[in-house]
């Protein structure tokens, strides 16, 4: 970023790009003035007792328990055997199609089929930038390389992504009710430098192609704290 002439910035990241975004905020500090997220992972210190949380901050946790138990093996697939994987992929216009779309039924808040939260032509677009460039496996390598971490150069991801300091800079939380796992603010807290946190009524993993204007509002609000 300071090699294009920013010398601050804020950073806003979903899923991977949450990731990264709290990257930033650990590595570039002093230039990062703030980070948006809308997937921040908050779990209970271990040996926490349990008889302590909420009804909802259950409801939370259940739902981040049933990700890891009933809806990652894509994650699996790809994080073990993704060369075996692309080709199918990349033979079968509609294996392609099967294999993302089924994340727009699981991780949004369709009712019934995926284009009940995600327009069908805006959800065929998204698959074709996989289908026509032949990237099925490029795409999905993130997981192998993750799950196969060499440490020889940084901290591995895999670990606690968050220091033991926590950290300084200003954080804002858009949370989707039909996230993958929804955080929970007192444990977030623990980490990071809240400022803002929203709760929204729709929405889910995808919420950028879901309920664009939500997110946009609350990026919004989230850069007038800067100016």
């Amino acid at each position: 970023m300071r090699r294009l002439g920013y010398e601050a910035y804020l950073a806003h990241g979903t899923d991977w790009g949450s990731r990264i975004a709290l990257y930033l905020g650990d590595t570039d500090p002093d230039h990062v003035l703030g980070l948006h997220t809308t997937l921040l992972r908050s779990l209970p210190e271990p040996g926490e007792d349990p008889s302590t949380f909420t009804e909802d901050e259950r409801d939370r946790l259940a739902d981040t328990d049933r990700f890891a138990a009933e809806l990652n093996g894509y994650m699996k697939v790809q994080g073990q055997r993704p060369q075996t994987l692309s080709y199918a992929l990349t033979d079968s216009p509609v294996g392609q199609l099967a294999w993302i779309v089924e994340k727009f039924k699981d991780w949004t808040g369709a009712p019934d089929r995926p284009e009940d939260a995600v327009d069908r032509d805006l959800m065929l677009t998204n698959v074709m930038l996989y289908w026509l460039t032949g990237t099925s496996n490029s795409s999905s390598r993130i997981y192998y390389e993750h799950g196969h971490w060499s440490g020889n150069d940084l901290p591995d991801p895999g670990k606690n992504l968050k220091a033991a300091k926590p950290s300084t800079v200003p954080t804002g939380v858009a949370v989707f009710p039909y996230e993958l796992s929804r955080p929970i603010r007192r444990f977030s807290e623990r980490s990071q430098n809240i400022v803002q946190w929203n709760e929204h009524d729709a929405g889910g993993h995808f919420s950028g192609m879901e309920v664009p204007d939500y997110l946009i509002a609350d990026l919004r609000q989230f850069g007038r704290l800067f100016r």
